[in-house]
């Protein structure tokens, strides 16, 4: 089997509940998404997606993604996408760096090696260890008011488990946490994140000031070590998300002790190929994992499904359905949400039927 074609789809994807907000007036109002179809000889198409979360959160940018595939493609063309590690390899070969923009790549070509195998992609990503992966919901930056009408709302759908937004005022943080876990019945799993928003003295300044309140300290600092000075004093669970770059930096992490657990973001990550590569050397290592990504829609939601749901169920966190965040559709179908749990489409691959007739015109095509 070679790949015959490849296109590329642009596709911007508003948010449902309006701007996306975090510390320090970061904000976003809705995903920017490039979606790539590979087709292979034998008429089997395979469909990958990314799509930053604005200019600000993570080192891609959504006009980089658009300029860079055309850079990639053409080199794809005649190769078997089945071969994946000499694709991932290729593609580094032929252009330095900018993991992300070979993330939808890398997706489409596991969609369609798992569909010319007939199996579903949690098959070949290591066996589905359950059904249902938990989901959580994010209480953005607001007034107090408004997040703790957020958090109520998101409670009464039926979630358990919230990610609150922190790393900017700290004393103005310090009110919102403590605001939305009271407005929160008690046992409500509850993560606060601060996007790396902090240095170390105002991240002591806001776990010594919420001690009494139960969470996890998710991404203090930028740094790993940074965040590592914050961890020595700190009496709760942490996990890091965007210190996470690399299998190098995963390692890191571990030979420092710096977290518990780790948020695997796939386009960051460089793709499915690199993100079960370091999804399976930190389980072998103990940390807690969640696996999702910066963005997208059903095609990007469906790869997180299908990678947290080969994660143990015992080393898994929680997931995501990013899909549920936009007005637009780009498929006929969705990763399955019940209640406040995620499963995987049925199906070979992603399980995911894209209409190309939601997608627009292709912005590039080659073969």
């Amino acid at each position: 089997m070679q790949i015959k074609s490849i296109k590329a789809y642009h596709v911007v994807q508003p948010f449902v509940d309006g701007p996306y907000r975090m510390s320090k007036g970061r904000q976003a109002d809705a995903f920017d998404a490039v979606i790539v179809a590979i087709t292979a000889d034998s008429g089997l198409t395979g469909w990958g997606e990314m799509a930053p979360l604005g200019n600000f959160y993570s080192a891609a940018f959504p006009a980089g993604t658009r300029a860079g595939v055309p850079e990639i493609a053409p080199h794809l063309i005649g190769h078997d996408p089945r071969g994946l590690a000499s694709i991932g390899r290729l593609m580094d070969t032929v252009f330095k760096g900018h993991p992300y923009i070979k993330s939808a790549l890398d997706m489409a070509c596991w969609d369609l090696a798992a569909r010319a195998a007939d199996v579903p992609l949690v098959t070949m990503l290591g066996g589905r260890e359950s059904d249902m992966a938990e989901t959580y919901r994010v209480v953005t930056h607001g007034t107090l008011d408004q997040m703790a009408a957020l958090a109520k709302r998101i409670i009464a759908e039926g979630c358990r488990r919230l990610q609150v937004k922190v790393g900017g005022n700290v004393h103005d943080d310090i009110e919102r946490v403590t605001t939305v876990a009271s407005a929160v019945p008690k046992g409500t799993v509850i993560f606060c994140d601060a996007n790396a928003g902090w240095t170390p003295y105002q991240a002591r300044q806001f776990a010594d000031a919420t001690r009494g309140i139960d969470y996890t300290f998710e991404q203090p600092c930028t740094t790993i070590e940074e965040n590592m000075s914050v961890r020595r004093m700190l009496d709760k669970p942490m996990v890091l998300d965007e210190s996470v770059t690399s299998l190098e930096a995963m390692l890191e992490i571990h030979r420092l002790g710096a977290a518990d657990g780790l948020t695997l973001k796939i386009s960051r990550l460089g793709g499915v190929t690199k993100t079960r590569q370091i999804r399976d050397v930190a389980v072998d290592l103990g940390f807690m994992i969640t696996v999702e990504d910066t963005g997208g829609a059903e095609i990007d939601t469906a790869a997180m499904a299908h990678l947290s749901l080969s994660t143990p169920e015992e080393r898994r966190l929680h997931a995501i359905a990013f899909h549920q965040w936009v007005t637009v559709r780009t498929a006929f179908n969705a990763p399955p949400v019940t209640g406040s749990h995620m499963g995987v489409p049925d199906g070979p691959g992603l399980g995911i039927d894209v209409d190309p007739s939601l997608l627009g015109k292709p912005f590039f095509e080659i073969g």
